[in-house]
């Protein structure tokens, strides 16, 4: 491969680890072609990038960008999965596609630049997705607001009950 391509390769991969917000370095050895592409797609579809890389471009990459941790981890073939925007992303997409497919090995990850092992990985997989995180967050923000409501409108509702017993008892 001729330098100046080797260069724009590590001036890319300088630029994915500088910018992602997460990146998880696996061990694609065992898949075959099919399974590559089923899980390229998934990571499509996740927003995830994929990059099989070459360990001596990854280590200059990486050392560019400061996330000199990642050295002894880049043996063996590899490949990166990269989130420029959801952190949970390649982890979660990853450790399930794992799950299936024994062949794919977690090696480490670097979480908003810091390196992060399998059990942090982990953990990060099992993060429930960022609507649902949302929709947990409104629902806890919108409690404290329905029980003031609540608390407001009993004595008025108690106060009609009376008001309509008084009412009845004079029909009587």
């Amino acid at each position: 491969m001729p330098t100046r391509e080797k260069e724009l390769i590590v001036e890319e991969l300088t630029d994915k680890f500088s910018n992602a917000k997460s990146a998880v370095l696996t061990d694609y050895c065992g898949l075959d072609v099919e399974t590559m592409t089923e899980l390229r797609a998934n990571l499509r579809e996740a927003g995830v990038d994929y990059k099989v890389v070459k360990n001596t471009l990854a280590r200059l990459a990486a050392k560019n960008a400061e996330c000199n941790e990642v050295d002894e981890y880049l043996t063996g073939p590899t490949a990166i999965a990269f989130s420029d925007e959801d952190p949970v992303a390649p982890a979660k997409v990853l450790a399930n596609f794992a799950e299936d497919h024994e062949e794919l090995e977690i090696k480490a990850g670097i979480l908003e630049g810091s390196l992060i092992g399998q059990e942090e990985i982990d953990s990060l997989a099992d993060i429930p997705p960022r609507e649902e995180l949302i929709a947990q967050a409104l629902t806890k923000m919108k409690a404290p607001v329905n029980g003031l409501v609540n608390a407001l409108n009993d004595p008025l509702r108690g106060l009609a009950h009376v008001l309509n017993a008084i009412k009845e008892d004079k029909e009587e």
